[in-house]
């Protein structure tokens, strides 16, 4: 059974005096069911690209502070007094009605079965469609170029291979492998990335990664390529990053482009001393 709803989108307004905004949330309140939730993003980087500095933290502490006070509203009012209140009233707890830089646009209104699934509709629709911008500036294809050049001089690449690691729950496989008493990878990890997010992410996902891989019947030491950030200002985060991977388990080490030829001549004498194990 469908039911009644209203829904506001969360704008970031660069200037009041020529309205240039850019949307990032939306509200959805459902007044019959009591629903009231909101959904946000935490990624400056479009607004800055329109609108130039941006202070990141500051967007990302109030969007975060919208999501939390929306749900906390929801909690603590009881759906029988949600249902007698506008959309309008319950925003105004949250955000008063000014001249800040986040402001809440004109309700809309709908009908829904499922006001949480239309929460996602709406986000993708105001907000997630526009999200979609490189996150990159360099990619790990573009980090790896770096030090394959310097391998390939010394006639190592050929040694390299592909080589899949099983754990019980998890498997992956590392592209740049060889075996000398047990298994090394070269793993290149660009880190020129967009915004800090998606640094600390990308350092996650790996560091969970990692993780996963524990148990399994063979193991791996990991040889970090890093590709570092361009940016003075996101620093701080890559190094927040470095932090993460360095909780990996198993043996790791990192390795900057800078190190590019020591890599090459350490891999090669790596690969040298196996094939002379072969030999005799």
């Amino acid at each position: 059974m469908k039911t009644p709803y209203a829904f506001s989108v969360l704008r970031y307004v660069h200037d009041v005096v020529t309205g240039e905004f850019v949307n990032v949330g939306v509200v959805v309140f459902a007044p019959r069911t009591g629903f009231l939730s909101a959904r946000c993003t935490s990624h400056f980087r479009r607004a800055a690209q329109l609108f130039g500095g941006i202070d990141g933290g500051a967007f990302r502490r109030v969007t975060r502070f919208v999501e939390s006070e929306i749900s906390r509203v929801g909690r603590d009012f009881p759906s029988l007094v949600l249902g007698e209140e506008k959309i309008e009233s319950v925003l105004a707890r949250v955000l008063p009605p000014d001249d800040s830089a986040m402001q809440f646009s004109k309700a809309g209104a709908g009908l829904s079965e499922d006001p949480e699934r239309t929460l996602d509709e709406l986000y993708d629709r105001f907000v997630g469609d526009f999200e979609k911008v490189p996150t990159e500036r360099r990619t790990d294809e573009d980090v790896w170029r770096c030090f394959r050049q310097p391998l390939a001089q010394k006639g190592v690449v050929q040694h390299l291979h592909p080589k899949r690691i099983v754990a019980p729950n998890y498997k992956y496989e590392f592209k740049h492998s060889w075996k000398n008493a047990h298994w090394h990878a070269l793993e290149p990890m660009s880190f020129d990335l967009a915004d800090e997010d998606y640094i600390l992410e990308k350092a996650s996902r790996w560091l969970g990664r990692m993780t996963s891989l524990e148990g399994a019947s063979e193991s791996v030491k990991l040889h970090v390529l890093l590709g570092t950030p361009q940016e003075r200002r996101l620093k701080p985060s890559f190094d927040k990053a470095q932090n993460l991977l360095h909780k990996m388990p198993g043996e790791h080490e990192f390795h900057s482009e800078s190190e590019a030829e020591q890599v090459a001549d350490w891999v090669k004498s790596e690969v040298t001393e196996h094939d002379d194990a072969i030999s005799n």
